[in-house]
């Protein structure tokens, strides 16, 4: 398709529903589409709008504005050679044109949380919603009498009334003479990950009401989920037809499922003259009165009432101290705070805050998410946000180690991470040393010495301190405990069971905040946390155990490379591969390595796995290097760890550099990656991952979370 832009956009809603497509308006991906509605917040979220096809009639002639590609890779329809300018800013802009017209489109997708505070402001108050609005599925199902299951999930009417999923379209004609509108609705029922296809089992149940549609499918006798579609101008003209052989070339390039069938009700007509504007919104649930009247107006209050929210969040409109710590005055930085906000999200389960890993495909991920929190909610200073999520992890924390995967239907996270719990230690650090708030302390310390115990004596997969040199091990075959996880089969990609790096250098530092802490809380007589004495005893305890863990780090030291080893093996041998490990057990907030030794692994990380975009995951001179991240899935996951760039690991390596080269400038220039954020892959987010070898094509998710924290963490503002 080389007429065509495929660069992306996403809207987010903060409850996991999510909205995506191109610049040239192509569908190229399973996860394209205008409404992703999260029936279970954040997750189980299911395509119901793809999107509208538009033609326009003028002066006698009829223009298809939209473009598909079908699964012979045929192009038709051709909209985008009409395509005259797309615009990102505030909301996704399309403009198609001819000599005697042009058309505009946007959309916005408001956010989705009614009457809840944000986590970010220290106040519950949310009042910047849609005032009134409510949804609760099932409601008034007497006056439109599609069958209906209240709850696709089962168990009773969901969601409660303060869960808003919807999106807005609002088309804008100029020109010289009247123009004919026709929108023809492209629909699906399925899950995000999967394709639709045409079947007798499938069906769609519609209503025409006044000035709107309501919809929902049938599927092997089971009811989908009701939503509806409403304008403010225009006639509906049902016309039932399927459109098979969607081609899906992203898809493609992957080796997944790249063919898809989506369902067309019907079409609406709009007579515009020239200035006129027409806008519709589709919204889950039954046609409710208390949504309010929907006018050539609501679109743009909807985009008013978001920057409203956004600069509530992030004080845009405040003065003082709060606006000059946050430097809002820099468009940049608050495109990057924007782009740091579609992650936060809220999860039923627990009726609070949490983090989506990054757009598509991922859910939460708790190293992702404990990695990515400082960038996310310290610089911002959210502190609630940090506060509450930090919280939700130690009520989580089961046998010494913290979740690593939360499944999409609510049921027991996976506890398959050594690492976790390390890192909601160090960021725990970094949030108290934000906010010296000594009482979270004292209401999370008994979490901390539940998992130093564990590690000490021992837990799943065998991890447990080594009683010689005090270093953590772990030994159990076929799974991957580290970031670093891959698993083929039963075979990870990247093993690294023994002594890991980066896990002893974040266990050394975890040790250090103990005994920090222990003897902070021996001081704190009103807090009442425990006895002053016995808590001096624990300081001094860890403080030893920290020493012995420093002494012991020297173990990974190898001497001939000037680098350290990336694991000591069960048998205790050494691996020598360079890997960016070795940054990350220089960047955190308790080091144990000499300065010596520090410069020495940098200038070789500079050399060998510095790039634009962050840093390669092996040395390209190593001979399981693999320079390109493409490919089926297998291939795909066999290149992940093993060269493809990681820009998170941009954010340790800066901080690594300025501890031991606090006097000389940074070896990297932000531009390329500033410049993928502002013009590349998504527009205005930061893709995962990128190739190891130039040009570093970005690939991965389009939009991840630690990638935007880390950005956020140390770019200029």
């Amino acid at each position: 398709m080389p007429d065509l832009d495929t660069r992306e956009w996403l809207l987010t809603n903060g409850l996991g529903s999510f909205a995506s497509g191109t610049v040239s308006d192509v569908r190229t991906r399973t996860y394209h589409g205008w409404l992703f509605t999260a029936t279970n917040p954040p997750s189980g979220r299911n395509l119901l709008l793809s999107h509208l096809d538009a033609s326009l009639e003028v002066s006698g002639s009829v223009v298809a504005l939209g473009t598909n590609v079908w699964g012979n890779d045929r192009i038709e329809l051709t909209g985008y050679q009409l395509l005259r300018g797309f615009d990102i800013n505030p909301v996704p802009k399309w403009t198609w044109g001819q000599n005697n017209w042009q058309l505009t489109r946007q959309l916005v997708m408001p956010y989705g949380l009614v009457g809840i505070g944000d986590w970010g402001l220290g106040t519950r108050d949310w009042g910047l919603g849609a005032k009134n609005e409510e949804l609760e599925i099932g409601k008034n199902a007497s006056q439109y009498p599609i069958p209906i299951a209240p709850n696709p999930q089962g168990g009773g009417q969901v969601p409660q009334s303060q869960f808003c999923h919807r999106i807005l379209i609002q088309y804008r004609y100029d020109g010289s003479d009247t123009a004919i509108l026709r929108l023809r609705l492209l629909i699906a029922e399925r899950d995000f990950h999967h394709q639709q296809t045409a079947s007798s089992g499938l069906q769609f149940s519609e209503l025409l009401g006044q000035q709107q549609v309501c919809l929902q499918a049938k599927k092997s006798g089971n009811f989908g989920i009701p939503w509806h579609l409403r304008w403010t101008q225009g006639k509906y003209q049902p016309d039932a037809v399927w459109y098979w052989n969607y081609g899906l070339s992203e898809e493609t390039k992957r080796g997944l499922g790249d063919k898809e069938d989506l369902y067309s009700p019907g079409y609406l007509i709009v007579t515009l003259q020239p200035g006129d504007v027409v806008t519709l919104e589709a919204r889950v649930g039954f046609p409710d009165s208390t949504a309010g009247v929907l006018t050539s107006e609501t679109f743009a209050e909807a985009v008013e009432v978001e920057q409203e929210r956004l600069s509530k969040i992030f004080g845009w409109s405040e003065g003082g101290t709060r606006q000059e710590l946050l430097n809002s005055q820099s468009p940049l930085w608050q495109k990057l705070l924007k782009a740091s906000d579609r992650f936060i999200v809220y999860r039923g389960s627990i009726a609070g805050p949490t983090i989506i890993a990054g757009y598509h495909w991922f859910n939460e991920r708790g190293r992702d998410i404990l990695i990515a929190l400082p960038g996310l909610a310290l610089v911002p200073q959210r502190f609630d946000l940090a506060k509450a999520v930090l919280r939700t992890f130690g009520h989580s924390c089961r046998h010494g180690l913290m979740p690593n995967t939360f499944p999409d239907d609510d049921g027991e996270p996976l506890y398959n991470s050594i690492d976790a719990a390390l890192w909601w230690i160090e960021t725990l650090g970094l949030y108290l040393e934000a906010t010296q708030d000594w009482e979270f302390l004292a209401e999370q310390f008994l979490i901390v010495q539940q998992i130093h115990k564990a590690f000490i004596g021992g837990t799943h997969y065998n991890i447990q301190v080594d009683a010689i040199d005090g270093l953590i091990s772990w030994d159990a075959r076929g799974v991957a405990l580290t970031w670093m996880d891959v698993v083929i089969g039963a075979n990870p990609v990247t093993p690294r069971h023994g002594k890991p790096v980066e896990i002893n250098a974040l266990w050394y530092s975890a040790l250090c905040w103990l005994s920090q802490w222990a003897e902070r809380l021996s001081h704190l007589s009103q807090l009442k946390f425990g006895d002053p004495a016995r808590l001096n005893k624990q300081a001094k305890r860890y403080a030893l155990q920290a020493e012995k863990v420093k002494t012991s780090l020297q173990k990974f030291w190898n001497p001939q490379l000037g680098y350290l080893y990336d694991t000591i093996e069960p048998d205790d041998r050494r691996n020598f591969q360079i890997r960016p490990n070795a940054v990350l057990a220089l960047s955190l907030h308790h080091c144990g390595f000499s300065e010596q030794q520090g410069c020495q692994v940098l200038d070789l990380v500079t050399a060998s796995l510095l790039t634009p975009y962050g840093l390669r995951s092996l040395d390209p001179g190593d001979p399981e290097y693999k320079g390109r991240y493409e490919g089926n899935q297998e291939q795909r996951d066999r290149a992940y760890h093993q060269g493809t760039v990681w820009t998170w690991l941009i954010g340790p390596y800066i901080r690594a550099w300025q501890r031991f080269y606090p006097q000389q400038s940074l070896p990297f220039d932000w531009q390329p990656l500033l410049d993928h954020f502002l013009f590349n892959a998504c527009l205005g987010s930061i893709s995962e991952i990128f190739d190891g070898d130039s040009p570093h094509t970005p690939r991965g998710a389009i939009a991840q979370a630690w990638s935007v924290a880390e950005v956020i963490r140390h770019v200029q503002k």
